[in-house]
This record gives C-alpha cells, structure tokens and sequence, in this order.
C-alpha cells in the first residue's frame, strides 16, 4: 500500500479541510503531517459548520484512525478547547486520534516570544498568527524542543529548562508580557493530553501500510508558504509540500502515491508578503465578499486575485501532482469575465516560471476568459456544466497537465462535482 497525500498549492485557505472530509469515506487513515494550530481547516455538512485547527479533518468520518503526526506542533491549551468543543458536539476523540510522541509542544513562552519577534520587526513583520509557531520550530531544529514524549520523562524539569530560556531571551528583547493565566491553561491542556493515546508514529503509520489500511497524508497551509519553496521570508516554518508528509509522518518517498493538489478557481493571501495577481478594486472586494474571505482561525480579511497559474504551475511540479481539486468555482459565477495569470513581467521581460524572488516590480500578464455568468451551487454533476464553465476547466488543464479531478460548486459537502468518472 501506498499513502495519499492531500495539501494546498496557493497560500493556504484553499479549502482542504472541506476535501477531506469529502475523501476520507475512502481511507482507512487520517494523518496531519505538518503546521499547527495557525491553520484553520472549516467544514460544514448537516447544517453545521466546525473549524479544525490541529484534529485531521477525518475524525467525523465514523471510526476512522486520526493520526497527529511527528512533524506538527501542538499547542495543548488549544487543543483542549477544540477537541472538547468536537466531544460536545458529539464526536467520540479519545478512541479515534493518536498523536506523535515527536511532535514538538508549544509552549506559553513560544507564544510571548512569536509577539515579542513581530513587534522587534516593525513594518518589516511577517504578519505571523500570534500562535507561537515559528518559536517553536527554531527550537526544534536547534534542539532545544519540548516533545509531547517528554510528557511521560522527567516533564516537569524539561519544561522549567525551556520556559527559563525563552524568559532569558524576553528579557533581552525588553518585552513586558504576563503567562500567567497562558500558563495556567497551558498545564490544564498537558493533563487533558494524557488522556489519548501517544504513539510512534511513524511505526505505526507503516504498520498500518503493511496491514493493507488506505492513509490519506493532510497536509496545512499551502505550497506558496512552505519554508524553503514558498515567498520567503512570508512563509510557515515548516515544509507544506508533498516532501513534508515523508519528514512529518516517517513515511519513505517510494511509499507517496496519489498527489491531490487544492487550488480555488482564483487566489487569496493572508497577512503581509507578495501577491502578483492581487486586486485593490471593485472585483477583488467582490471575490472577498461572495467567497466569505475571512481567516477561520485569526478572522483576518483575506487578500485576493484573480488566479495565478505561473506559481499554480510552479507547486504542480513541486508536488508531483498527479489530481487537482478546484475549490470555490461558484464564487466566480457572476464575472462577466474571467483572468488568469500566465506569465509575469520582470525588468521588462516576460517569464512564464517562478523566480527567486517576487517582492517587487512583478506584473501579472493576464489571459481572459468568458465567464459563464450561471449559479452553479445546486449541480449535482458536470452534465450541467456551462459550456464557458467547461472552456475554463480545460484551459486550466491544459496550463497545467494534470486533470481536474473534483470541482466543489459550495461549501457543503454534498456541493462537490467528481469528475472522470469510471462507469
């Protein structure tokens, strides 16, 4: 058996957890291989609408196993408040998710220090979530990381080791800052923590490979943030990106087999960094109004533009995408036109690829297409496909040389179109 991976490839908030939820029925396995609690995944079916911040979006799919891989960190007082929220809601946890006894724990002070770094920066600020994320992967790669493990050695001595570190650090940043009532909730989410199951799981990944079980790999965010192929230094600290679900999960290369890539029908950025295709007008204000642009996690408004298919294309070969999933298609229903970015203008020449750098002086080259100006919420298959709808598909498809597998026409699970299908 080979594992599937499912992952981003604009700037996150493409909708995977919506996808998910939709592919799990076919999936013995749910596993998170990256990112932390600054990614919100949001899905809604039976009239209900649930934000998944670090639980992997296959944990309402009955008895599934849900596996919180090495490579994610988890912030436990966060955590406690989802997971809790997911049992009152009538979501059995406990017997369903396992969670990595290498993943790296976010810890009070990771959070007081991601505050302290941002304001250091000033106008020069990444425009982080305020989760402690980047904190608590600098730890990690220069080892001085607290692991959910270490809950079970010798805790409280490790954690008094690194909240002293950081507080030496605050106090040389002359941050003023209070963990108390962080701190407090913070301990109460470390005993909620031992309720579930601690494994290792990257054993217990290919064990469940070698016992014939399906694992579909989750991936957060998106491609266009991944620590070292995305729009650096406006990026995540860890690896987005099809390589991260072997890192994250313990999983060998020669054992990824489908790659399903999420992209929405245009794009959306949040928080600072570059964005060729961005629009300061009428339409962009539109697409952020009709597609209900507003972080799930953070509540910020997300940037947006019409579609970019030179940095699309560029996380194709990233990847190794080998099915593509177009979110949202119904939030350009309406556009008497529609645009697509094919090449960028750089010091007055024309690229079609992504370069280094995309700070400055970037300008899209746009293609336009005829919109197909049709509510398309209510199809239930591609039969009813405009044919300016289709004429859109099949020029996406063939920018990029992967098939359009699944086109989700809303945000309820049952507004998902699967294409080529087998009779």
């Amino acid at each position: 058996m080979k594992v599937d991976v499912l992952l981003g490839l604009q700037w996150g908030d493409e909708g995977k957890g919506k996808v998910v939820d939709v592919l799990t029925p076919k999936y013995d396995v749910v596993a998170r291989f990256q990112g932390g609690p600054n990614a919100g995944h949001t899905l809604e079916f039976e009239g209900q609408k649930y934000v998944l911040r670090s639980i992997p979006s296959g944990i309402f799919q009955g008895n599934k196993v849900n596996i919180i891989g090495n490579g994610v960190v988890l912030d436990p007082a966060l955590f406690k408040a989802e997971a809790e929220a997911l049992e009152a809601s009538g979501h059995p946890l406990k017997e369903r998710l396992h969670i990595s006894k290498k993943a790296h724990l976010i810890l009070p002070t990771h959070r007081i220090l991601d505050a302290a770094y941002e304001a250091a920066k000033g106008d020069a600020k990444v425009g982080t979530t305020g989760k402690g994320i980047g904190p608590t992967y600098t730890d990690k790669v220069s080892r001085n990381g607290v692991r959910v493990g270490d809950i079970l050695h010798n805790f409280e001595q490790k954690y008094a080791a690194a909240k002293a570190r950081h507080e030496q650090i605050l106090k040389g940043l002359n941050y003023e800052y209070d963990l108390t009532e962080l701190e407090k909730a913070w301990l109460e989410g470390i005993e909620y923590l031992k309720q579930f199951h601690f494994v290792d799981s990257e054993h217990e990944v290919n064990n469940l490979l070698k016992d014939g079980k399906s694992v579909l790999c989750e991936g957060a965010q998106g491609t266009m943030l991944d620590i070292d192929f995305g729009s650096y230094p406006f990026v995540t600290s860890s690896n987005t990106v099809c390589a991260g679900a072997c890192t994250g999960l313990g999983v060998a290369p020669n054992r990824i087999g489908e790659v399903y890539g999420i992209f929405k029908a245009y794009c959306t950025r949040v928080g600072a960094g570059p964005f060729p295709s961005e629009l300061f007008d009428e339409t962009g204000d539109k697409m952020c109004t009709l597609g209900h642009e507003f972080g799930s996690v953070t509540g910020r408004k997300r940037r947006c533009g019409w579609i970019d298919l030179v940095a699309l294309k560029y996380s194709v070969m990233i990847n190794g995408v080998t099915k593509l999933i177009m979110m949202k298609s119904d939030v350009l229903d309406t556009f008497d036109t529609i645009k697509a970015c094919v090449a960028y203008k750089m010091d007055g020449e024309e690229i079609d690829y992504f370069p280094y750098d995309i700070t400055d002086g970037v300008e899209p080259v746009y293609a336009e297409l005829p919109g197909w100006k049709t509510d398309m919420t209510k199809m239930q298959s591609e039969d009813e496909f405009p044919e300016e709808f289709n004429a859109y598909l099949t020029f996406l498809e063939e920018q990029l040389g992967v098939e359009i597998k699944i086109v989700s026409v809303g945000p309820d699970r049952a507004q998902t179109i699967e294409r080529y299908t087998e009779e």
